[in-house]
């Protein structure tokens, strides 16, 4: 039955990678519109999709609006920096929300240290980059945010190389964003690597999240 379930929402994550990577290639269309918009928000808005069919309770609630407001501040993004930066912001406060709702039993030191330098160092690296700009007081509000979010997947009991990598490379993608809007990092590295770094933290999260929240109830139930 499990491995039948697994089958019936697997075309999920196919539809979600078939969006994600060829949004990689077509993301530069000069008269994308409308079309490229929804193209850019349905890799995550598939994830959406999977982990409500599979993950329940209100921890699998917590993850599909992760999803949820990550899709909606993709398209966003596409309109209003500042909208789709607010959507973001609200998916990483509810992924902090649930990450500190499963906490790691025993957390080691260098968890701890790992936890607390994403804390700190993601709004000072922004702050650092984007000083200067009209902006720069959110951009290091919002990359606070990021980083919390970042410092709780890492000491949750979520698969840390999984969970936990995922966070860190969502940090690494935002912050190459606002080092290309400060011109501190080429648009040549930028381009390449923030889309593959951010939906692929997206889907690690995901995937991970929901198969972890999943073998916890079925022990439970047996």
């Amino acid at each position: 039955m499990p491995r039948r379930a697994l089958a019936k929402h697997r075309p999920w994550l196919l539809a979600s990678l078939i969006a994600g990577i060829s949004y990689f290639f077509v993301s530069d269309d000069p008269i994308g519109g409308t079309w490229l918009m929804l193209w850019k928000g349905a890799g995550v808005a598939f994830l959406a999709a999977y982990a409500a069919f599979r993950a329940r309770a209100l921890d699998g609630l917590l993850i599909t609006l992760v999803m949820v407001f990550g899709a909606a501040g993709d398209i966003a993004l596409e309109i209003s920096f500042l909208v789709g930066g607010s959507l973001f912001a609200i998916g990483h406060l509810l992924a902090s929300a649930l990450y500190l709702r499963n906490p790691r039993e025993k957390a080691t030191l260098s968890q701890v240290l790992a936890g607390a330098t994403l804390l700190f160092l993601t709004p000072v690296i922004a702050g650092t980059m984007t000083y200067g700009l009209d902006n720069w007081i959110v951009a290091t509000a919002y990359s606070a945010v990021v980083g919390a979010m970042a410092a709780a997947a890492w000491t949750s009991r979520f698969p840390r190389y999984r969970v936990g990598v995922g966070a860190v490379m969502f940090v690494v993608s935002d912050l190459l964003i606002f080092g290309r809007e400060a011109q501190v990092v080429p648009e040549a590295v930028t381009s390449w690597l923030i889309w593959p770094l951010y939906y692929g933290a997206q889907f690690l999260i995901a995937v991970a999240v929901v198969q972890t929240l999943r073998k916890g109830a079925q022990r439970a139930v047996a």
